[in-house]
């Protein structure tokens, strides 16, 4: 047997705290309107009793002074509303022994003398109805045909407290939605918290509390800039330095007389010479984008990516159109195509770039080869500095470990995603997701 669902909360805070204050006020006005129900029926009641047995009283006053043949002219206009007057044998039905009748009863004798006892039967046919059965002087029946029933509500409270409902309702939206914006804003920040970003500084203003909370996230968050733009400092300045040895090293080593020493060495000075621009590079886009956004033709951009690989003999093919023309950044556009691409070519043979529209209105860049892919458990791992897949890590194809770690940092500032998916049939699938404005 399937297990019922539980009921499922709002995610947002908004809306829990708007759902539990409308119950809790729907609660306390229907709580309210009950204690109001209750309270006008015990009045109604004691009213109704009240003038009961003085109404009684003064019919049979009324009754008795009448002639005979004149009493049942009069009985119209001796009713009310909870009760009717009848002259003769009226069927009986049995006899009831409810608080209310015991009521009545006290109010009936309060007012009317010994000499009319009153019996309280229920009506021959059932229901609410209550037979008040007596005789007058003369021995002519006369029955009181009660009817109880409680003053009926004025047709304006419903709509009074509907609107007063919806008043209240109001106002707590609005307290719920001051309350909660700050959260919203300070969520919105920390999403924003990116090193390619610009700070976003949060208004320092508003409640007590709130502004300290804004405080603490501009001071943590310029803490947290400090410390990345030193690291990313450290990182060129180290990778800077290390071009002028490196260089002084390749021109020693061109003097060497031993040919295969020197290529060994000059083949060692080119990896650290990769791994010095790779590491200037990533520092230099770990600081921001400096690039300027134009208007780009991304087919034409890409497609002239294209043909350079295929004029240098490599086997890249372009498949799909997304007839865009766009206001964006195409060196960062064509820098991630192009590690995307010399990833692909170091473990697979051929190379396809698809491009398409998607869903919601976005357009994404697929890079796809047939290489051996990259293992689920380190797909997360990839997008770091410096780290290297196991079965890459080898002077020919292992490279610096940087590539995908700057396509990640320049897709981020590009307002996009990138993702790591293994093909069907084998290979990987490096999709760039980006928004189309």
């Amino acid at each position: 047997m399937s297990k019922a669902r539980a009921p499922r909360w709002p995610r947002s805070m908004f809306g829990r705290l708007m759902l539990i204050l409308v119950l809790g006020l729907m609660l306390a006005q229907a709580l309210s309107f009950g204690v109001f129900l209750l309270q006008r029926m015990q009045s109604g009641k004691s009213m109704m009793l009240y003038s009961l047995g003085k109404d009684v009283a003064s019919t049979v006053a009324i009754l008795e002074r009448l002639p005979v043949d004149e009493r049942a002219g009069w009985l119209k206009n001796l009713e009310r509303r909870n009760y009717r007057y009848q002259l003769g044998d009226v069927a009986m039905g049995a006899p009831l022994e409810i608080p209310l009748v015991d009521e009545v009863r006290q109010s009936l004798r309060g007012a009317l003398a010994a000499s009319y006892p009153v019996v309280i039967t229920a009506a021959p046919e059932g229901g609410k109805r209550l037979d008040l059965h007596l005789k007058l002087s003369d021995g002519t029946p006369l029955t009181v045909i009660l009817t109880p029933s409680f003053m009926p509500l004025p047709d304006w409270l419903l709509p009074v407290i509907a609107i007063q409902l919806a008043v209240l309702i109001a106002f707590l939206w609005l307290a719920v939605r001051l309350a909660t914006r700050p959260l919203a804003q300070l969520a919105q920040a920390a999403d924003l918290t990116e090193p390619q970003g610009a700070a976003q500084v949060l208004p320092e203003d508003g409640p007590l509390e709130v502004a300290r909370a804004a405080k603490a996230f501009n001071a943590m968050r310029a803490r947290i800039d400090g410390f990345l733009s030193e690291r990313m400092q450290i990182l060129a300045a180290v990778s800077h330095d290390l071009q002028t040895p490196i260089t002084r090293m390749r021109l020693r080593a061109e003097l060497l007389d031993d040919a295969t020493q020197r290529d060994k060495m000059l083949s060692d000075l080119q990896a650290m010479q990769m791994l010095v621009a790779e590491g200037i590079a990533y520092a230099r886009n770990a600081h921001g984008l400096n690039e300027t956004p134009c208007r780009t033709d991304l087919d034409a951009l890409l497609g002239s990516l294209v043909y350079d690989y295929i004029d240098a003999g490599q086997a890249v093919r372009l498949s799909g159109e997304l007839k865009l023309v766009l206001l964006t950044r195409p060196h960062a556009l064509r820098r991630i195509v192009t590690n995307l691409a010399d990833n692909a070519l170091k473990f697979g043979k051929e190379v396809e770039i698809v491009l398409a529209h998607e869903a919601d209105g976005r357009y994404s860049i697929s890079v796809l080869d047939r290489g051996p892919g990259i293992p689920a458990g380190e797909r997360e791992a990839v997008l770091q500095p410096f780290y290297r897949v196991e079965s890459s890590r080898n002077r020919d194809t292992g490279g610096t470990g940087l590539g995908l770690a700057i396509v990640q940092q320049l897709t981020l500032a590009l307002g996009g995603s990138l993702s790591l998916v293994q093909r069907e049939g084998g290979g990987l699938a490096a999709r760039v997701l980006l928004p189309a404005a």
